[in-house]
């Protein structure tokens, strides 16, 4: 893992310097800190810059990184895990090779298969190639987007980066924080991609690859979540596609063993991350260090499930335990390095976990992600079924009482919880075949958040996020079956822009660790896209082919247990004793008015409600998250934007 920055005049009257794509690295040199490069094209049309986290071929791996003939160069960021077998198969056609690094067969492969040569890999990455004899540039971003980059256009030139900040040395002026975005944000959990928290500013879009050339901007998209249609599954018997599963997971995890460093693995105690250290375990002799994290409020702690599969595969363990103390004190921080607003307190915990891991000495990590998504794990998709079951006879009086499957907690014998279960989950069913039937209870909740706008928010709003939404979709979409839907609406909503994003590469990078996420490899995706939904989810028992495939390599009490959602502590983490200085001073009234985002008084009316310790809802736990990250990011990045251009030490300016 590494940052990458760089710029690429649009015009002839415009050049590009060593010191402009230098200013570029320094704030990212958290993602590289063992090694940096520049080039600059001869004609000063072109720089790329590179800070490099150094993990495969540590003393050959250095960019930015030419072809023999110094026409293609490459910056790289990520890992291309097939890298061994490529290479062997560029050298058959006759290529030659001078390192041992995966980054070189990115520009040999481009030399044998053109743009096409994002096909030929097996990573996760984002990566910026020019080609020098056509005057050509690609920025390219992994399929799923567990890497970012991020790009815009200053006057004639072209920006991008691996971070936004890397982008701010080179604005005339501080950013803004977009509306449309806060909307999107606050209904989805993150903007739409590819736009971000900031006007004008965009990512390359998961499985897309924009190309510059004679001055133009295009956007192509290389891959994209695809299902069958309705009934036209992968045919097998449910043993032998077990199996199958296993296999490309076996392999999957295998190739991101990848490194000459050593790798260790995170240990939540649930199905996903168990079943990559069951796989580490059983295909590789290296002895394996796993990494834990833990609440001191026990309704979130999962160490007994932890310590089951640790005494279970006799694997080295260290853990952190999270306190709300910590949460508060390090949240600012947290939005610092993810660059966006966030609506829960969940990635500052994973913060510390990457933190613990690289003290330990790692810098490589396998994770979990990606299986709730691509096997059916949430239990949004539970919701989603029985409410299209319930669709069927929305009159029905028992079919709602299903959730309690759910929720067993519900209290389904009093009238006012059936008031809300009809009022609440019944959200759509009118008309089940919408695009966003799977997902309508979870934004209805997020957008409720939405009531703390400003009256200067609301009226600059111009159009439905929702609505904005439903046109990205691809045409296929509504040949799916509902429950592959509601898989591509999470994928490429909460899990590319969140999960990944916010929780992933900026928790992990932010400790100089690479995260590598076995269950997000491309094959493994393709093979479970075309699975039958009942072998995603058995009635309601979640990833079932999943745990059929590791029920005799796990603990029972681990390969039957139901999903445990991860969850930190969110209000209560800044207000269990006197809410830090930085919250009072962000949520005050002078702030909240200077800013303009929020309505001052509704927001007043929550501070005191979370500083009395009254029961805290759901959504005031989401708003007051969300407001107070929002009021950071303009702290931070607008109101902080001449002085984080000065800034020499990243980490200082961190801390509010």
């Amino acid at each position: 893992m590494c940052g990458i920055s760089g710029i690429a005049a649009l015009s002839v009257n415009s050049k590009v310097s060593d010191r402009d794509v230098r200013s570029m690295l320094l704030p990212q040199q958290h993602r590289g800190p063992d090694d940096s490069g520049v080039y600059l094209d001869p004609a000063f049309r072109l720089g790329l810059g590179h800070v490099r986290l150094s993990i495969v071929d540590l003393a050959g791996g250095i960019q930015p990184m030419p072809n023999e003939d110094r026409s293609v160069w490459v910056s790289f960021n990520g890992e291309i895990f097939n890298y061994q077998e490529l290479r062997q198969s560029l050298l058959k056609d006759g290529h030659h090779f001078h390192t041992q690094s995966d980054t070189e067969v990115i520009v040999h492969a481009y030399e044998q298969y053109g743009d096409d040569f994002v096909q030929q890999l097996n990573g996760q990455f984002a990566i910026a190639l020019w080609d020098q004899r056509r005057q050509r540039l690609l920025l390219l971003r992994d399929r799923v987007g567990i890497l970012p980059l991020f790009y815009t256009r200053q006057n004639d030139r072209l920006l991008f980066a691996s971070e936004i900040k890397a982008l701010l040395p080179q604005l005339a002026e501080a950013p803004r924080i977009s509306p449309a975005a806060l909307d999107h944000l606050f209904t989805f959990w993150a903007p739409l991609s590819p736009n971000t928290l900031f006007d004008n500013i965009f990512e390359v879009s998961p499985g897309h690859m924009l190309i510059l050339e004679n001055g133009d901007l295009r956007d192509v998209l290389y891959w994209d979540w695809r299902f069958p249609e309705a009934g036209d599954y992968q045919r097998g018997t449910d043993d032998e596609l077990a199996g199958q599963l296993y296999q490309l997971l076996a392999d999957a995890t295998q190739i991101r063993l990848r490194a000459d460093v050593p790798v260790g693995a995170y240990l939540s105690g649930g199905l996903d991350s168990s079943t990559l250290v069951a796989l580490i375990c059983r295909h590789s002799e290296a002895p394996l260090k796993t990494f834990s994290i833990g609440f001191e409020d026990q309704s979130l702690d999962e160490s007994t499930f932890q310590q089951q599969l640790i005494t279970h595969l006799a694997v080295e363990n260290s853990r952190i335990v999270s306190r709300n103390n910590d949460i508060a004190e390090q949240f600012p921080a947290t939005i610092f390095h993810a660059e966006t607003a966030v609506l829960r307190t969940a990635a500052t915990p994973m913060k510390q976990l990457s933190a613990l891991a690289r003290a330990s000495g790692y810098k490589v990590v396998l994770t979990g992600e990606g299986a709730d998504e691509v096997i059916g794990g949430y239990d949004l998709f539970k919701e989603a079924k029985i409410r299209q079951f319930w669709a069927r006879q929305p009159q029905s009086e028992w079919r709602p009482l299903l959730l309690k499957a759910l929720y067993p907690y519900l209290d389904t014998a009093g009238a006012q919880t059936k008031a809300y279960l009809n009022n609440f989950y019944s959200i759509g069913l009118d008309d089940p075949e919408q695009p966003g039937f799977s997902h309508l209870t979870r934004w209805f909740t997020t957008a409720r958040c939405k009531a703390f706008f400003s009256k200067e928010l609301n009226a600059v709003l111009r159009e439905d996020a929702v609505e904005r939404l439903t046109q990205q979709l691809p045409p296929a979409f509504k040949t799916w079956h509902p429950f592959n839907r509601g898989q591509y609406l999470e994928a490429k909503t909460l899990m590319s822009r969140y999960l990944l994003c916010s929780q992933g590469d900026r928790m992990l990078m932010a400790n100089s660790v690479e995260g590598r996420y076995p269950f997000l490899d491309h094959r493994v995706i393709e093979f479970a896209n075309c699975l039958q939904p009942r072998l995603k989810m058995r009635v309601l028992n979640e990833k079932y082919l999943l745990k059929k495939a590791m029920q005799t390599h796990l603990p029972a009490q681990i390969a039957g247990r139901h999903k445990q959602p991860y969850r930190a502590p969110d209000i209560p983490a800044f207000f269990s004793s006197h809410p830090p200085d930085y919250v009072t001073e962000m949520l005050s009234e002078d702030k909240l008015r200077e800013y303009g985002y929020f309505d001052a008084q509704k927001v007043g009316l929550l501070f005191k409600k979370a500083s009395r310790g009254h029961t805290i809802a759901y959504k005031d736990n989401m708003a007051l998250v969300g407001l107070l990250s929002t009021q950071l990011c303009h702290y931070f990045f607008v109101e902080g934007f001449s002085k984080l251009n000065h800034q020499t030490d990243v980490t200082a300016v961190s801390s509010a």
